[in-house]
Parts: structure tokens; C-alpha cells; sequence
């Protein structure tokens, strides 16, 4: 019995101790797990903190400059300025043919930026743990799982390398004064296509879920106050909502982050890719749709310095430049919770010195309401606006730098300041901030573009470097900018919310356009003709007659009605949207339609919307305009015929005319003459742009065809002839005048 009861004892000893095994381990998994989403590093005793963004690399086999620059440039970049962090914002490699056509992933490609990384990082002599790339659309081209054989990013990134698998993930800077908090996530689409149909953002429920956790990480355990910084690659403009609804905004908006940094527009669309958001109780639905400037018209109440009064909900999205053809590269300083950055152009090569000013703030990058109510209310400690501070990084050591300070009152700049910096160095310092006492309240002014600052730095080489020209505002009223109209269409315009709104517009526009007046014909046995409109001129006597016109040649007509069901209720056309694979899918205007990953044979439409950029050009800048020029010939035969009854009128003593139609019949052939003939230049000019047309959708066509390895026989169905027939039809049908 002793016996029993001391192998049962023993027994359950030996669970006891293999369950706080198993206890410890998973907390120790749980620990290292949580490290992988949330690292932390202790960057030093000053209030100034300073990361590094690069994005859209774009590293190809057939550019291998991109990467040659990269490693001879950033290197030397990277170990003058020496960041806290280093963020690579996405589109780290290019993914495609030489033509630009084909886009999958190119293994070669991520094998290049793997070992271009590896040498930067040597040089540079930063930790690899510092740098955090994110993945971009083109490094999702065709890849139909995360982890499987064609994610490359996985493999050969660097938060791949060191472990960082999940979709969203953080890094806190603290000082002594302040905590800095960087996140990071990945919104591209979890089933990859190729291009071009990969574009937008897709975030889904649970991603926002963990972002918004993420953010929210220090609310409540840190008595520090926090500076929230989130990087990814998509712009907002270029993002979708997720499936229940909720944008990345809706979160950035509600931890009023400092600023989301991203890439993916590069710099074609214009330099000033920036946007304000700021939550307004008086949103419309159009405010939802489209931001027409930088900063949204809102009217600015008194600040209120309550301590119940809830904070301003706002954040900055700053798009960068790219790398691959701008060489674009970004320094962001945090001073005391003032957030200021400075883009660098490394196309002319290496700078021997670099400037960014990290107070007084930019006034127009500022964010404006947060300014106000920290200078008015007193909620920052007053001696952070004694010194104007600068970030100073040079090749060779810094001899001097001078602050000078401009008044533009007068209409010209004239210097108030002239006030040498020092450097602000200590054992525990990287001495790169240089600062200079002032008396702001000097400043303080309702005009955020009268006073400008610029700084001034020489070397021991005799080199001379002087800042940007910014204006400054003490007191937090922001300059207000514009977007030019490129600008305003990639940040101000929320495509993903506007793609159906516009399908749909153009699909009504067109189906109006041909039956409005199929049913003024059919209802109101009302007819307009070329005589009515000559008789009584007049914009709806010419649509009307215009419109009628294209009705009457009813094969025409009725073969453009079909098309535009064909649109909407059929495939448009099959293709391969993966790099592995031969399984070809069709695409819709609501996106493809693929198999779930489950396996488990169901379907789904991805790439929505995405597939934007193939629809609407194809309804916009195809359709319309070949529906549009069948009207155009139809129109000008009616007046053709016109011309030549009015010609055999002025004839009919020398024609025996029994009937109009026999007379068309028989005689116009004979009494037109080539000078007639010659006199249709208009029609001449309408079959130039119907080829136009055709040459247009053929390039359309050709482009789709390289992407996803499509037959034009097989895989186009009616998408690639229906158009090119019925323009052969419109010119056939109005060739003659009967």
C-alpha cells in the first residue's frame, strides 16, 4: 500500500514538473514571439531621435544600377547619419520582364537585394536588426500563398530573416524623456496577382485588429508620454476598406499618430505627395470620396485646454520618392515630440553634408491643431521652444553653423537672425544636434509664411551647405497648400471607393446615350433629322438628331447595346495571374475569380479594386469614344445625303427619278463625282479615329496578353474583336448615302 501511494506521489510529481515545463516554455515562446512583433531598443539620453526611410527599390535584373547605386550611396549615408532605425517602405525588387509587361516574381532579383542588404549593413556598421523592410505590390506579383514556394519576401528580406512573420510589427525608441513608437505592417493583398491588376492595399479586419493593438501597446503602461510613427507601403488613397468596413485611417485617426510614411507613387506624380488627415464631426459622403488640397478646409475653433476635452484626432501621411529612378532617400527626427524630416536627392552622388531642422517646426507640415493647443495650453514644457535645434550630418567635421532667421512682411526676405549653434554634445550624445538660444515669443505671428529659417553649415574642406528655406510657425497656425491636378488624383482621391461609383456612372452614361433616343423614336413618334436641325438650330435639336442618327442603322446599334450587357454579365477575357501554374482564371469587372485557398473548391473574386486600371481606361478611353464616333458617322452620312439630293435637284431635268431610294440606288454612283466624293474629309477624318481607337485597344490588348500568357483566340473571348467589328461595321453601314 506504502508502495501505491509512493509511485502515485511520484506520479504526480512528475506531471507537476512536466507541466511547468511545458508552462514555462510556452511563456518563454510567448516571450520571444512578442520580441519578434515588439522590439525595443534604448537609443540614448537626449530628446532627439532620428530614422532613416528608403522605399521602392525596385532592384531588377535589367536596371542593375539601381543596386550598384544603393550599395555605393547608402552605405556611406547610413554610417555618417546613424540611425536609430532604418525603414524600407516596400517594392523592394522589381518583378518584371525587360518589356514591362510581364510581372511575377524573379528569384535572382531577391537573391541580388538579399546580398546588397548584407554589404550595406557591413559598412555601414548598424546592427541588422535596425532595419525593417515591408513588402510592397511588386514584391507580391503572382505569389498565390504567404510562405509558399514563390514568396521570396519571406525568405530573403530581412524581417524575414530575422523572424518577423507577422503582418503587423513594432519597434519603441526610448529616451529619457519620451517614448517612440514605430510600427510597421503589411496591407498587400493575401492572394498575390500579377500586375497589372495589383495595386491597391487590402487590409484586412484582422490586421486592423492588430494594428490598432499595436498602437495602443503604451496607453496605459507608460508614463512617458509616446510619439507614434506608422510606415507601410500603400498611400491611404490607395487602400481598401476592409470587408466590414473600417480603414487603415479609422485607426491612425484614433491613436492620432504623428505620421504614416509610405511609398508605392514615386516621383512622377509630383514632389509634394503629402496629405493632412484630421476627423471632422461634418464629414459627407463626398469629404469620404475625395480631399481636393493637402490640408481639409476645416473652420479652426478656439483651442480648448480642458483637461476633458478630448484630443484632436489628426495625422500626416507622407509619401517619399523612390529609389529606382529619383534615388530618393529621407532622414525623420523626433525632438521632443516635434516630428520634422528632410528628403534627400542622391542622383548627383554622395552629399558631403546633410541639414534637417528639427525646431521651430515647418509650418506647412505641422500638425496644426496638435501645435496649437500644446503652445496655448501650455501642455509642453516651455523650455522646448528656447533653442532653434538642427540635425547636422558631414563627411568631414563640422566647423560652423549659423542660424539665420527672414522676415517676408516686406514683400522681400530680410535677415532678423544671424545666430551661430553649437554643438549640443555630451559623453552619452552622437553630437549631430546643434542649437542656438532664441526668443520665440518674438515670433509668434498669424501668418505661418512670414518668418523663414535657414541653416548654414561649413567643414573643415571649405564646404559650404546650406538648408531648404522653410517657413515657421511658433504658435501652430499650418500654411495651406495645393496639390497640383496629378497630385490631387493619387492623394486626394480614394479610388478604392470611387471605382464602382465610376463603373457604374460610365455604364448609365452609355446605355442613356443610346436608348434616350431609341425611345423618343419608339414613344414620342417624334423624328429629328439634319432638315429639322438646319430649319431651327438649336444644342437639343443637334444631340437629338445626333443621337437618332445612330439609332437608324439598327445592326449598329442594337451590336453596341450587347456589348454593354457583355461587360457586365460576362467574363472579359482569361488569363495566368500566378508565377507558378498553368490554371488560367477570368476576370470580371468585379476582379478574378479564383479558387479559395481552402482548396476546398469554391470561388471568390480577388483583385477588386484592383482591376480598376483595366476597366474604366477600357470604358473611358475605348467605349465611349467608339460609340462616340459611330454617332459621328452616322450623322455625317445623313448629311452626305442631304448634300447629294440637294445635287440631284439642281440635276432633275436631266434624271428621270421614279422613287428617292431607286435613284440612290441606280444613279449616285453616276451623278456623284469624284469632287464629291473628295468633299467627305470629314469622314475621312472619323475612320483615322476610329484606327486610332483601334490602335489604342490593340496596345490595351497586347499589354494583357504579355501579363498573364493569354491566347487571343482562346482566352479573349468577345473583349479583344467586338470592338475593332463593330467600327468596321459603323464605316461599312455609312459608306454610302442610302
Amino acid at each position: 500500500m506504502m508502495k501505491s501511494k509512493s509511485k502515485s506521489k511520484s506520479m504526480l510529481i512528475g506531471v507537476a514538473v512536466t507541466f511547468v515545463f511545458v508552462f514555462v516554455c510556452g511563456i518563454c515562446a510567448a516571450a520571444a514571439a512578442a520580441a519578434a512583433s515588439n522590439e525595443r531598443v534604448s537609443h540614448g539620453p537626449d530628446s532627439v531621435v532620428w530614422v532613416v526611410q528608403l522605399s521602392d527599390l525596385h532592384f531588377s535584373v535589367h536596371h542593375p544600377n539601381r543596386a550598384l547605386d544603393f550599395a555605393k550611396l547608402v552605405a556611406p549615408a547610413l554610417s555618417i547619419i546613424n540611425p536609430s532605425l532604418v525603414l524600407i517602405t516596400g517594392d523592394l525588387t522589381d518583378g518584371k520582364s525587360k518589356d514591362l509587361l510581364t510581372m511575377k516574381q524573379n528569384e535572382v532579383e531577391w537573391v541580388e537585394y538579399q546580398k546588397v542588404l548584407d554589404t550595406v549593413i557591413e559598412k555601414s556598421g548598424l546592427q541588422k536588426s535596425l532595419f525593417f523592410d515591408v513588402r510592397g505590390n511588386h514584391d507580391n506579383f503572382g505569389v498565390p500563398l504567404v510562405g509558399g514556394s514563390f514568396d521570396f519576401f519571406s525568405k530573403y528580406s530581412i524581417n524575414g530573416q530575422l523572424g518577423r512573420n507577422q503582418s503587423v510589427n513594432s519597434v519603441t525608441l526610448e529616451t529619457w524623456e519620451r517614448k517612440h513608437l514605430f510600427v510597421g505592417f503589411d496591407s498587400t493583398m493575401s492572394t498575390g496577382l500579377r500586375g497589372p491588376t495589383n495595386l491597391f492595399g487590402h487590409p484586412t479586419d484582422q490586421l486592423l485588429k492588430d494594428l490598432d493593438l499595436e498602437l495602443s501597446q503604451w496607453d496605459s503602461q507608460s508614463e512617458k508620454p509616446v510619439t507614434k510613427i506608422s510606415f507601410g507601403h500603400f498611400p491611404l488613397s490607395f487602400s481598401a476598406p476592409s470587408s466590414s468596413g473600417r480603414t487603415l485611417e479609422d485607426v491612425f485617426l484614433k491613436h492620432s499618430i504623428s505620421a504614416y510614411l509610405c511609398g508605392h507613387l514615386h516621383t512622377k506624380f509630383g514632389r509634394n505627395l503629402k496629405r493632412h488627415h484630421q476627423l471632422s464631426d461634418h464629414s459627407s459622403f463626398l469629404r469620404k470620396l475625395v480631399q481636393f488640397n493637402i490640408h481639409r478646409s476645416f473652420f479652426e475653433s478656439t483651442v480648448n485646454c480642458s483637461l476633458r476635452a478630448p484630443p484632436v484626432q489628426e495625422f500626416w501621411e507622407w509619401e517619399m520618392g523612390d529609389w529606382r529612378m529619383s534615388r530618393a532617400f529621407r532622414i525623420l527626427a523626433i525632438d521632443r515630440g516635434h516630428v520634422s524630416y528632410v528628403d534627400v536627392d542622391f542622383k548627383s552622388g554622395t552629399k558631403h553634408a546633410i541639414i534637417l531642422p528639427t525646431f521651430p517646426l515647418d509650418s506647412r507640415f505641422m500638425l496644426t491643431s496638435l501645435c496649437r493647443h500644446n503652445y496655448e495650453c501650455q501642455s509642453v514644457a516651455r523650455s522646448s521652444y528656447e533653442t532653434i535645434r538642427a540635425l547636422v550630418f558631414s563627411l568631414s567635421p563640422v566647423v560652423s553653423v549659423v542660424a539665420r532667421i527672414y522676415d517676408s512682411r516686406s514683400g522681400n526676405l530680410d535677415l532678423v537672425v544671424e545666430s551661430p549653434m553649437i554643438n549640443h554634445a555630451d559623453d552619452n550624445y552622437r553630437g549631430n544636434l546643434y542649437v542656438a538660444p532664441w526668443n520665440y515669443k518674438a515670433f509668434e505671428d498669424a501668418w505661418p509664411d512670414r518668418f523663414w529659417l535657414q541653416i548654414e553649415a561649413n567643414d573643415s574642406a571649405g564646404r559650404s551647405t546650406l538648408s531648404e528655406l522653410r517657413p515657421f510657425s511658433i504658435n501652430g497656425h499650418s500654411l495651406k497648400l495645393s496639390w497640383s491636378w496629378k497630385e490631387f488624383l493619387v492623394m486626394g482621391c480614394q479610388w478604392a471607393s470611387l471605382y464602382y461609383p465610376l463603373f457604374w456612372s460610365a455604364l448609365y452614361f452609355l446605355f442613356i446615350f443610346l436608348l434616350l433616343p431609341k425611345a423618343l423614336l419608339v414613344f414620342t413618334k417624334k423624328i429629328y433629322t439634319y432638315d429639322n436641325f438646319i430649319a431651327n438650330k438649336g444644342l437639343l435639336n443637334g444631340v437629338s438628331w445626333f443621337l437618332q442618327e445612330l439609332c437608324r442603322i439598327r445592326t449598329l446599334w442594337f451590336g453596341w447595346i450587347a456589348y454593354l450587357f457583355y461587360l457586365i454579365l460576362f467574363p472579359w477575357f482569361m488569363g495566368e495571374v500566378f508565377t507558378e501554374g498553368k490554371n488560367m482564371v477570368y476576370m470580371t469587372y468585379m476582379g478574378w475569380v479564383v479558387e479559395t485557398s481552402n482548396g476546398k473548391g469554391k470561388h471568390e473574386y480577388v483583385g477588386s479594386p484592383d482591376v480598376i486600371v483595366v476597366v474604366l481606361p477600357h470604358l473611358l478611353f475605348v467605349v465611349f469614344p467608339a460609340i462616340l464616333v459611330s454617332g459621328f458617322l452616322s450623322a455625317e452620312r445623313a448629311i452626305y445625303r442631304e448634300h447629294i439630293l440637294a445635287f440631284l435637284v439642281k440635276k432633275k431635268d436631266d434624271l428621270h427619278m421614279n422613287s428617292r431610294k431607286s435613284v440612290l440606288k441606280s444613279n449616285q454612283s453616276s451623278m456623284v463625282s469624284n469632287a464629291h466624293l473628295s468633299k467627305r474629309w470629314i469622314r475621312k477624318l472619323l475612320c483615322a479615329v476610329c484606327l486610332a481607337i483601334c490602335w489604342k485597344h490593340f496596345m490595351n490588348c497586347r499589354t494583357l496578353l504579355k501579363a498573364y500568357e493569354m491566347n487571343p483566340v482562346l482566352h479573349f473571348l468577345g473583349y479583344g474583336i467586338s470592338i475593332p467589328l463593330l467600327l468596321a461595321h459603323a464605316i461599312s453601314k455609312t459608306r454610302s448615302a442610302e
